[in-house]
């Protein structure tokens, strides 16, 4: 195990009914809010009453900022600065899914720098933001509970991140009733989504030392799946919401890889491609990426891919080649069960256009210091995915 800082102040409550409470905390923070949300089922399902409710009930005033995509663009982002700057913003409250949460950050941190907000994602350092108040209604990206976001650039077809300990939230309200009305769809591309985050650090990790990483990523990993096909099952079993809120908020809040050492996201960089040029679902583009690169990764280091293979499918080959094969296979195949893309077809991904989608996905590579990830070994793993 490598020596590690774990540090993580955002505040959770955590509960049916809590969505209610928001505006008690967001008080804390300031007067006058940022409504930050989506397009129309923060109002369709009587959230946006709920909040806006409590936020008067606290004393507080609010400016909307609504509209938010579901791969959020910049040109959104700079909207909500500008409204942010203009109204004095005290706070920013999010209310909606990981999309949602991505662009207040970025909104939190444009608000009060005097250039463009684009300048965060390519060099500058976030060095003050506002505070951020989220109420999740989609659990999938752990962004309730990190300091990173990521946006599109529409003009360049970069999909990149922004990262800052200043952009953590305060607190986050995880109300798990309030993912009740996630369509099918939604449930199934945010249980990839929440699994992609704890087995990029778990297979990318050099430190093979690392047995209660291992175990935890791989606990979390069938919870997961279990929450998942009993929410498809019944969509407002309580316990398997509650459940699957809080494993993908313990997916990427730092814990499952405090101590592994360096790690990689090689199937976010290929994603954010996807996304950047196609605007598919992030769940659905990394449910097409994951098996493919599994296979191309597996070649190199069978024995981690086999070992998860034995823990989460129980696969009862004694060969590691054969036994890392079986875990790609029977992930792929799950990911299909649950009706989440697996081929860049049903995706509707031009295959024609692999190379281009390789040379956008080096910009990213390039950003994140992946030097093995050239535009040939990208097209390679692309080409797995057909």
């Amino acid at each position: 195990m490598q020596p590690f800082v774990f540090h993580n102040p955002t505040e959770i409550v955590f509960g049916a009914g809590m969505v209610d409470k928001v505006g008690t905390y967001a008080a804390k923070q300031g007067g006058k809010a940022l409504l930050v949300y989506g397009r129309s089922s923060v109002k369709t399902t009587g959230v946006y009453d709920r909040v806006t409710a409590s936020l008067a009930a606290a004393g507080l005033s609010w400016v909307d900022h609504g509209g938010v995509k579901s791969n959020p663009v910049l040109s959104h982002v700079r909207e909500g600065v500008a409204l942010a700057k203009q109204e004095q913003i005290d706070v920013i409250v999010a209310v909606g899914g990981g999309s949602v949460l991505d662009e207040s950050k970025a909104i939190a941190a444009g608000a009060l720098y005097d250039h463009d907000v684009w300048d965060f994602f390519v060099q500058t350092k976030v060095e003050k933001a506002l505070p951020l108040v989220t109420v999740l209604t989609l659990a999938a990206t752990g962004s309730e509970m990190n300091s990173g976001g990521v946006v599109t650039n529409e003009e360049t077809a970069q999909k990149f991140n922004i990262g800052s300990p200043y952009l953590f939230p305060k607190t986050s309200i995880l109300d798990p009733e309030l993912t009740y009305t996630v369509p099918a769809d939604y449930t199934a591309y945010s249980a990839v989504d929440a699994i992609s985050h704890i087995i990029e650090g778990y297979f990318t990790s050099q430190d093979r030392a690392t047995p209660l990483q291992d175990r935890f990523v791989e606990g979390l990993v069938r919870t997961i799946m279990e929450s998942t096909e009993q929410i498809l099952a019944q969509p407002d079993h309580a316990d398997a919401r509650a459940t699957m809120m809080w494993a993908a908020t313990w997916a990427l809040n730092g814990l499952s890889t405090a101590g592994i050492g360096l790690y990689q996201f090689p199937n976010h960089m290929i994603e954010h491609s996807l996304s950047a040029l196609y605007d598919i679902a992030h769940g659905a583009g990394l449910s097409i990426v994951i098996p493919g690169w599994m296979n191309y990764a597996a070649e190199k280091n069978p024995a981690k891919f086999a070992q998860f293979g034995r823990r989460v499918f129980y696969c009862t080959l004694e060969d590691d080649v054969a036994c890392a094969r079986f875990a790609a296979d029977a992930l792929k195949a799950w990911f299909g069960t649950i009706g989440s893309p697996v081929t860049l077809g049903e995706g509707q991904i031009p295959e024609e256009e692999i190379s281009a989608i390789a040379e956008n996905a080096t910009m990213l590579a390039n950003k994140w210091g992946l030097k093995a990830y050239t535009a040939e070994v990208i097209a390679d793993i692309l080409n797995r995915c057909r």
